[in-house]
């Protein structure tokens, strides 16, 4: 153990317990902290400059040879590392199967500044109250596999923090630029910046490969239950619908999503 690490055996030590707590919304606003957990994730998170302050670990769940590497970094970025006994990590860790790895990071300020500018036109995603955290998490990974330019989280009724959305993005919430906005407000700043909204619903007229998507814009999504808000429908510069030829009447949001960035994609491809 290198100096500086330090062994921990009980599940009732307060950093533990500390550590915990952070798994409800309250909490996490209150310290403004959250949790990752995973190599993959608590990587991802390092490299793009997200503040890690703790990191737990047990060698003995370990699934890799890099994460001495990753202990390494850590530490050299300012975090203080906790050797933790198996059933103690596996009292800490919310993964069925978890891999000796979890960090307590800082969480960042939703300034407009974090939105990087670019000299293409933009391609923005905007996701309200999304509800369930694997759909937004979902929503991440589509958003970085096309390389958009930022995802603008409104009124969320699940915060970007949750550790199932942290999960379910596989650390794509530290590799773009992610938000947490109210709805006029964002509207306002796509507005002034000529950016369109592009809003999908069952009673457009417009197929969506229809639409130019090649332009500065932010696709817009809603609950999964009742879709966009009447604020995003009465705004919205385009209206889309995605075709349903079955039974189902709608998608599920994140696969929508999916739809409408890689749409985006290949228009400003071609």
């Amino acid at each position: 153990m290198l100096a500086g690490r330090l062994n921990i055996t009980s599940g009732q030590n307060p950093r533990v317990k500390a550590a915990l707590s952070l798994r409800d919304r309250r909490d996490r606003d209150r310290e403004e902290l959250f949790l990752i957990e995973g190599y993959r994730e608590t990587l991802r998170a390092l490299q793009n400059g997200v503040e890690v302050v703790q990191l737990f670990f047990s060698r003995t769940l370990f699934l890799g040879e890099n994460e001495p590497a990753l202990l390494d970094l850590a530490e050299t970025r300012g975090a203080r590392l906790f050797a933790l006994a198996p059933f103690v990590f596996e009292k800490l860790s919310y993964r069925d199967r978890p891999d000796g790895i979890l960090a307590v990071a800082r969480q960042w300020d939703s300034s407009w500044e974090r939105l990087r500018p670019q000299e293409a036109p933009p391609l923005l995603v905007v996701a309200e109250a999304i509800e369930k955290p694997g759909n937004l998490g979902t929503i991440l990974r589509s958003a970085d596999a096309v390389k958009a330019d930022g995802v603008i989280v409104c009124d969320p009724a699940t915060d970007i923090y949750n550790p199932n959305v942290v999960r379910a993005s596989t650390g794509t919430l530290f590799t773009l630029p992610v938000i947490q906005k109210e709805g006029e407000e964002t509207l306002l700043y796509l507005k002034e910046r000529g950016i369109k909204v592009v809003a999908a619903t069952p009673h457009a007229e417009l197929e969506y490969t229809k639409a130019d998507l090649s332009g500065p814009i932010a696709i817009a999504v809603g609950t999964e239950q009742l879709g966009l808000s009447p604020l995003w429908m009465e705004q919205a510069d385009i209206q889309v619908r995605i075709p349903m030829c079955g039974v189902a009447d709608s998608l599920n949001v994140a696969t929508a999503t999916t739809l409408l960035l890689y749409e985006a994609l290949r228009q400003r491809r071609s």
